[in-house]
């Protein structure tokens, strides 16, 4: 009896907190861009690799960790806003630095650190589509000089991480929001990986005082501030893992090393969160961190001689990217 008389207040106060989250205000947070905007971010990102490596050919000397370091500033500018949503963008990189350690002579540390260092004084062109994609790059420095373009993805992968189009569903979403994405791991070793995340839109708060900005602030306190406080953002956390579709048995091969005579197979998988501030005012990113785990145990085989390179490690991973005034 006494729960049937407490029953109509529980369907009572069921219906009032269905309804207010029902009228909660939902926002938008496509980024609005106009031609001869400027935009700056700095770019940091620190990665940390430990494992082993059994290749046909033993090397001695082999290391079984290494670190990589990355620093850059991009300045954006805006050429051209298409009516269907899509911006045309030039990317000049300002400043762009990397280094690499290993325990051990490694011959790709060297690469690694020239690429993102020949980047410094570069400039590209592309487009950002309306779901976040970047298409239509075009290398303007290697133009100048005559050079065929070549393929950049690392140069401006970060850009996935601007527009938070892609990230966020396209009805609007309201504070305390969860929903999943999915996505394609591309380039990967094994196919069918992919990325599972589930996002929350924890609060609004002004712009530049989340955790990560504050703990970064008081590291450099000559760092000027990220935009202006009177600016309010919408802080995101995501949650995300790196699985694989399907069958552990089925065959991991993408076709990229099928046509190249080459099998793979093994497995991977990651865990990671990152913590995301969007201006309402504008949808462009503020402040992004990133922390990510990955464990790797895979081998590729030569389908005509057998020959195998085997690899089992992990790879730990940090980033954060930041919206920064823009100097007359």
């Amino acid at each position: 009896m006494s729960w049937r008389r407490a029953n109509p207040v529980c369907l009572a106060l069921v219906t009032i907190l269905a309804l207010s989250a029902f009228g909660a205000e939902r926002v938008h947070l496509a980024p609005k861009f106009s031609p001869g905007q400027t935009i700056r971010y700095r770019i940091e990102s620190s990665s940390k690799s430990t494992g082993k490596t059994t290749s046909p050919i033993v090397n001695p000397e082999g290391g079984s960790q290494s670190s990589d370091l990355v620093h850059m500033v991009v300045r954006l500018e805006v050429l051209n806003v298409s009516p269907d949503g899509s911006v045309r963008l030039r990317a000049i990189y300002e400043k762009s630095f990397a280094e690499s350690q290993a325990d051990a002579l490694d011959l790709t540390a060297g690469s690694f650190a020239s690429r993102y260092n020949r980047l410094e004084g570069r400039t590209f062109e592309f487009t950002l589509d309306i779901s976040g994609k970047v298409t239509g790059v075009q290398d303007l420095t290697a133009a100048a000089a005559g050079q065929s373009p070549k393929a950049i993805d690392p140069a401006l992968s970060w850009m996935q991480n601007v527009s938070s189009v892609a990230a966020v569903p396209k009805e609007g979403i309201a504070v305390g929001q969860k929903w999943k994405t999915e996505k394609p791991v591309e380039g990967a070793i094994l196919s069918g990986l992919i990325t599972r995340g589930e996002s929350t839109y924890l609060r609004n708060e002004p712009c530049g005082t989340s955790p990560a900005s504050s703990a970064d602030a008081q590291a450099d306190a000559t760092k000027p501030a990220a935009v202006a406080p009177a600016d309010d953002c919408a802080v995101i956390l995501t949650q995300f893992e790196i699985t694989r579709r399907g069958s552990a048995r089925s065959d991991a091969t993408p076709d990229d090393f099928r046509r190249n005579g080459l099998r793979t197979s093994g497995a991977w998988t990651g865990s990671g969160e990152s913590l995301d501030s969007f201006s309402l005012a504008t949808g462009l990113l503020v402040s992004s961190t990133q922390s990510s785990t990955q464990n790797m145990d895979y081998q590729i085989t030569s389908a005509n001689t057998g020959s195998t390179i085997h690899h089992a490690g992990k790879v730990q991973s940090q980033s954060q990217i930041t919206l920064t005034p823009t100097q007359p």
